[in-house]
């Protein structure tokens, strides 16, 4: 075999290479056969070392780039940037100083990442400093460089600066303008984003979208819907930041008309539009739309893994469907953690407290490691089981086993169990470990514990209790009145109904929902029918 084509098999394999191993395999075969002298055939491995994210691949490509006799700017500038898009940027300036002891000097690719890092850790002192460099190599403006240092004055809190260069900028495109208006979004610099975004010479798709995105993740829906109304053009991106933030803003019969919308447009809703849809008939109830959406996801030959697999499970427990939860999830070649602790929650909210145990031993038993969401959803399992013993080996093995600290989710679904088996007083030792700001609805579970059972001194204990901790709350005047009026203590019950009335306090009425022929309709207890079409 000549030099040449076995230099061309062995960066084939690199290129190719999924592991550290792999890369060192090819490194040792070029030293051995000498390739490793050539620069160009040096330059490829380090460039496909630091293609890998993994930190420690980044770092052996540092090793590499150091035992090379005549490096050139392509092969720092591989390792300067692999280091700028990881979670370490800083190490991409140490290298960038290595490169200027150098004889090589750096290129308007070298600024470019190395300003790119000092955007990632909001250098500015850094930013600055290199800023000076470049003006300084003669190298001229260029715009990608004049970019980043936008990027890097903006989110460092320099705004004026960062305008500044902007407007001396003798070239700009969209990228350019992007670059301020998504820092100034990032920031919650709303009113500032939208008056650059008015000011812009140029738009685009992702303007008019990072535009969209920063009302929503404001809270200001009825702005965004307006701006994405006035929208030239739209993607299946502009439709899902649309579908997304309606999602999170609980807004689901709107994520539904939505997604009507897309339907009878040109673009075709992607795993995200359909995970948000599901999320939203989850929560609305609405089976018949959800069993749509999957019937749609099948006839479009859609994979369903993943985040999409977890949504489909999630809505169909959600909606009462357990069965046809089970019979997704088993069908679904890869899962993830979330697509376990779906299942499992859903076979907890169902009463499948022992079935939901046996879900979470198969997920360890395939590797899978549980996280604080797939412990709330065991020992909620256990809570409506009543399965009291192996409540307590799973809340022990949390922190013992996994290294995960118990949230008040946890001590609640715990504080249930050991309500609903009696024991009031393990129940109460660990309300005791909560902070006083959290213990508040645990209290509320532990009092109906204790009624229940006929701890009565306890319970009024408790309802005082969470006066003290809420007094501007009803919750525990109510508890507290209902305590009094069980107990035929009418005079107590008077001085608390009272004291409501002082603090004009009142109860929060019920409400509940339920899908008929495609309809939403939604009952608040003492009014009258509120209905949202979907």
């Amino acid at each position: 075999m000549s030099a040449c084509s076995s230099s061309s098999s062995i960066l084939s394999f690199t290129e190719k290479a999924e592991s550290l191993s792999e890369i060192q395999q090819a490194h040792a075969y070029m030293l051995k056969t000498g390739i490793f002298r050539d620069a160009f055939s040096a330059s490829k491995l380090i460039a496909f070392s630091a293609v890998n994210p993994d930190p420690v691949t980044v770092s052996y490509a540092r090793s590499i780039l150091r035992r090379v006799e005549n490096p050139n700017s392509f092969s720092y500038n591989s390792v300067i940037r692999a280091y700028a898009n990881s979670s370490t940027p800083e190490t991409a300036l140490d290298v960038f100083r290595e490169m200027l002891l150098g004889p090589v000097l750096p290129d308007k690719y070298s600024f470019t990442f190395v300003l790119k890092a000092c955007a990632g850790f909001e250098g500015y002192e850094e930013g600055r400093q290199i800023h000076g460099l470049f003006l300084k190599t003669g190298t001229g403006p260029d715009v990608f460089v004049e970019n980043t240092l936008v990027n890097v004055y903006g989110r460092s809190g320099h705004f004026e600066l960062a305008h500044k260069v902007l407007d001396k900028m003798p070239e700009r495109d969209a990228v350019s303008w992007n670059s301020l208006l998504s820092v100034y979004l990032d920031k919650g610099l709303v009113e500032t984003a939208r008056e650059l975004f008015d000011e812009m010479e140029e738009r685009n798709l992702e303007s008019w979208n990072f535009m969209i995105s920063g009302y929503m993740a404001s809270g200001l829906v009825k702005e965004a819907a307006e701006l994405f109304d006035a929208m030239p053009c739209k993607d299946v991106v502009s439709w899902n930041v649309m579908v997304t933030g309606y999602a999170h803003a609980g807004l689901y019969s709107e994520v539904l008309e939505l997604f009507r919308e897309i339907l009878n447009s040109e673009d075709e809703p992607d795993g995200c539009t359909l995970v948000n849809v599901l999320s939203a008939c989850a929560n609305l109830g609405a089976l018949n739309q959800g069993e749509w959406v999957h019937v749609h996801i099948d006839k479009q030959g859609i994979i369903i893994d993943g985040f999409l697999a977890t949504a489909l499970v999630d809505m169909y427990s959600k909606c009462g469907k357990i069965d046809k939860a089970l019979e997704v999830f088993r069908a679904t070649l890869r899962k993830d953690v979330s697509t376990w602790n779906s299942m499992i929650s859903g076979l907890s909210i169902h009463g499948f407290g022992k079935v939901a145990l046996g879900i979470f031993s198969e997920m360890l038993l395939e590797g899978f490691e549980p996280n604080n969401v797939t412990f709330v959803g065991v020992l909620s399992a256990c809570s409506h089981a009543g399965l009291l013993d192996e409540g307590r080996e799973l809340f022990g093995m949390m922190k013992r086993v996994y290294g995960i600290e118990p949230t008040v989710e946890h001590y609640g679904c715990m504080v249930d169990l050991f309500g609903r088996m009696g024991k009031v007083e393990e129940a109460e030792e660990l309300v005791s470990k909560i902070p006083p700001e959290s213990a508040p609805v645990l209290l509320e579970s532990l009092l109906g514990a204790c009624k229940r059972f006929g701890h009565m001194e306890m319970a009024e204990r408790i309802a005082m209790r969470l006066v003290e901790l809420n007094p501007e709350e009803s919750s525990g005047y109510v508890q507290m009145s209902n305590l009094y009026a069980s107990s035929g203590r009418w005079d107590e019950v008077m001085e608390v109904r009272r004291k409501m009335r002082a603090k004009r306090l009142s109860k929060k009425p019920g409400c509940s929902m339920i899908e008929v022929d495609g309809i939403v309709h939604e009952f608040l207890a003492g009014e009258g029918l509120i209905a949202d079409e979907i």
